[in-house]
């Protein structure tokens, strides 16, 4: 170990240099306290790390790693290697690499990276990979952070830092949720100015939930969106998970579910409020969403 230590460098994957700080929680601990909790073993932390101006970084693995890996850098510059194709990595940019894919990675020689990462593993890695904006993130991306993240990587260390309690296991792998969340939706986590920097499906969504006590075809929604209506039900569907009218029904409905909930409205104004001129319609719709009628859901409401 002594000679890894006077090394400034990658040795054997781990690169070693000055403000190095990494975590590696033991094999044993994750098998007694982690891998057997419902709470925890879903997705939970491995190792993470921070190495600040990473000279001579640089890391390939033939068969991949047992978990994802998410690298965050904040200055500098880097690369990655990934199915074949290779990509700079610059400032304010992340990526994640999925588990048991080939990979390399490693800081520019000139300007060498520096870099927040954590490898993480668990029972519903390969859903969570399946999420299309997961899917995204597996090419660099650049996002905003004024500070929170950071931030909360800190107090994730930190905890562990102190020790392998329970406590500080809770902490920090339910802190893990948040923090991917800063990531892989990190518009969410700023506020929008303008229209304009949103993609033409949040536009439309917007767009949506203004219309809601309206009645839209997917004509006038694919007239937003400025795409052709087979591209825009594509381009929705891919992002979404849900067919563009489907999606409409669905806040209608949720909508709905909120004046059954908070007013003693009749239910066939409820209909007319939220655009069904027929209020059988309304409720055969209302089922097919909600898995029961309108009269049962106020019912149960309300017991």
């Amino acid at each position: 170990m002594k000679e890894a230590e006077n090394k400034q460098g990658s040795f054997k994957n781990i690169w070693y240099g000055i403000g190095r700080k990494r975590i590696e929680i033991p094999n044993q601990v994750l098998r007694d306290k982690v891998i057997d909790d419902p709470l925890l073993n879903s997705l939970y932390i491995s190792s993470l790390g921070y190495y600040p101006n990473a000279k001579a970084h640089f890391t390939k693995r033939k068969k991949g790693l047992p978990g994802n890996m998410l690298f965050y850098c904040v200055a500098g510059h880097g690369f990655y290697e990934l199915r074949g194709e290779t990509h700079t990595v610059n400032p304010n940019e992340f990526f994640i690499l999925p588990y048991d894919e080939a990979h390399a990675y490693g800081s520019q020689e000139k300007d060498p990276w520096s870099i927040y990462w954590i490898h993480f593993e668990g029972k519903n890695l390969p859903a969570f990979n399946e999420i299309n904006a997961v899917k995204d993130c597996f090419k660099s991306t650049r996002i905003k952070d004024n500070g929170e993240i950071t931030a909360l990587f800190n107090k994730m260390y930190e905890s562990l830092e102190l020790g392998y309690s329970a406590d500080n296991l809770y902490f920090s792998n339910l802190s893990l949720r948040q923090f991917f969340s800063y990531f892989i939706y990190n518009n969410r986590h700023h506020p929008v100015v303008e229209n304009k920097e949103l993609d033409s499906v949040d536009r439309v969504i917007l767009f949506m939930q203004e219309k809601l006590q309206e009645s839209l075809t997917l004509a006038d929604l694919s007239r937003y969106s400025n795409y052709s209506v087979s591209r825009f039900s594509n381009l929705f569907k891919q992002k979404t998970g849900y067919a563009p009218m489907d999606y409409f029904m669905h806040m209608k409905i949720q909508q709905a579910c909120q004046l059954l909930d908070f007013t003693d409205r009749a239910i066939k104004d409820v209909a007319l409020t939220m655009g069904f001129d027929d209020p059988y319609y309304f409720s055969k719709r209302f089922k097919q969403v909600i898995g029961m009628p309108p009269q049962q859901y106020r019912a149960i409401k309300k017991d």
